[in-house]
């Protein structure tokens, strides 16, 4: 309705519009993620200023995937605003925009400028949509049964309820292979996506470009989360001034834009203490690029070599895999306390002794998962040399594509995480 009374309209009404409509869906938003949060910490407030005062918490049950579609309905109400994209007249096919079932718990966070225009369109199914979106489902499930689930049970041991257990590398390859965790339950979840919105005839966007590969914490968040960190910058970041107003500017936007992007992901400190990190590493490598160009000029290094690129790509995945602790951790004393561990406790030797295979993983699980994080990181990197595999797969004869599909569920099938033996693991962002 507010995309309705936007068109036609005056300069006023329009932005009136544009407020009321995210006011109701931050609202609503707000409502259901951090209402509880806000009261907490008023109670918190008041009790250590000794003031009786003590709100009550609302116990309400979080809709699934609701910071998905809220930024969903916000974009496009936005975009209305901005002339890029028409105002649907047609409910039900907002309503399907919307809630367009592929993408709708998880995301990606689709941009009414792509899926709503294909929405207008009947789409007529293909052999070749069939085929590519079967293809990306079975990559999206080696991802989360296969790789994702496995590695859970490892970070679940490490980071769980008996976590004082454990310390130094413990926790370093328990934290490294959370970052993996993640990357392939997201990543895989968002693939899942892709292919079952592809046998329908809809392309969704690339969520996740080999973020792992990046040689910089701003290139990662470039291709990590696409569909979520292009709209923080469309929407938040560039409206907020971006770049163009000076560099102390900048890096304010950047802070708030990366505190706000914490916080959409969990009514929690640690949420945002992970957001603002990462937000301070992008400060704090723009603030020291001339440092870093002079030390490369001075010591005569090639920006452009294997070697260097390396270096810089495991740089920042060391980076990225620290904040992610304080994603992981339940509490931010677990997250200090963890990160303090594993700079200060030195026991290397669990490395080689075969202890690491009494957490949770046997021998051979996790074995089996380190093949596999390989396979995953020879995918990235034909995906990094804009090598499609689904591509090359297609340009094969029939009874070659049929083979390579049915040993790829087979194989999925085998080595996945299934059965009454294991717990069943919804993907991480279910709870966003």
């Amino acid at each position: 309705m507010a995309a309705q009374k936007i068109v036609g309209g005056g300069q006023k009404q329009k932005r009136l519009c544009v407020a009321v409509s995210c006011v109701l869906n931050l609202g609503i938003l707000f409502f259901f993620k951090y209402f509880n949060f806000t009261v907490l910490f008023f109670n918190r407030i008041m009790e250590a200023a000794r003031v009786q005062v003590c709100f009550p918490t609302v116990d309400v049950l979080l809709p699934v995937g609701i910071s998905f579609y809220t930024f969903q309905a916000i974009g496009y109400t936005i975009d209305v605003y901005r002339g890029e994209i028409y105002a649907e007249k047609n409910f039900a096919r907002y309503a399907l925009f919307v809630s367009f079932f592929p993408q709708l718990v998880a995301g990606p966070i689709e941009r009414s400028k792509n899926l709503l225009r294909q929405l207008a369109v009947p789409a007529k199914l293909k052999f070749e949509n069939f085929r590519e979106g079967l293809l990306l489902m079975l990559w999206g499930y080696f991802l989360k049964v296969v790789l994702a689930d496995r590695i859970a049970l490892f970070v679940d041991t490490i980071y769980g309820d008996n976590w004082t257990n454990y310390s130094g590398c413990y926790f370093a390859v328990a934290t490294v292979l959370f970052a993996v965790q993640i990357y392939c339950d997201f990543s895989g979840y968002s693939v899942i996506a892709m292919g079952a919105a592809k046998m329908l005839g809809i392309d969704l966007m690339v969520n996740f470009d080999a973020p792992y590969l990046s040689a910089s914490v701003s290139e990662f968040w470039r291709k990590w989360h696409i569909s979520l960190s292009s709209w923080f910058r469309d929407y938040l970041y560039i409206p907020l001034g971006g770049n163009r107003r000076g560099r102390l500017r900048k890096y304010v936007n950047l802070m708030i834009t990366f505190g706000v992007s914490g916080m959409w992901h969990g009514a929690a400190w640690t949420y945002m203490i992970w957001g603002l990190i990462n937000g301070a590493y992008q400060v704090l490598g723009d603030l020291l690029k001339p440092l870093r160009r002079f030390a490369i000029r001075i010591l005569g290094l090639n920006e452009q070599s294997l070697g260097h690129r390396i270096f810089r790509t495991a740089a920042t995945f060391a980076l990225i895999s620290i904040s992610w602790i304080f994603f992981r951790a339940e509490s931010l004393h677990k997250a200090l306390v963890i990160l303090k561990s594993m700079f200060t406790v030195y026991n290397p030797w669990i490395l080689i002794d075969g202890a690491l295979y009494k957490c949770g993983l046997a021998r051979k699980d996790f074995q089996l998962m380190l093949v596999c994080i390989g396979i995953l990181l020879f995918a990235d990197i034909l995906k990094y040399k804009k090598i499609v595999i689904r591509d090359v797969i297609a340009k094969q004869d029939w009874w070659c594509q049929a083979l390579i599909v049915s040993l790829s569920a087979l194989a999925v099938m085998l080595v996945g995480i299934w059965g009454s033996a294991y717990d069943a693991a919804s993907f991480i962002y279910f709870q966003f």
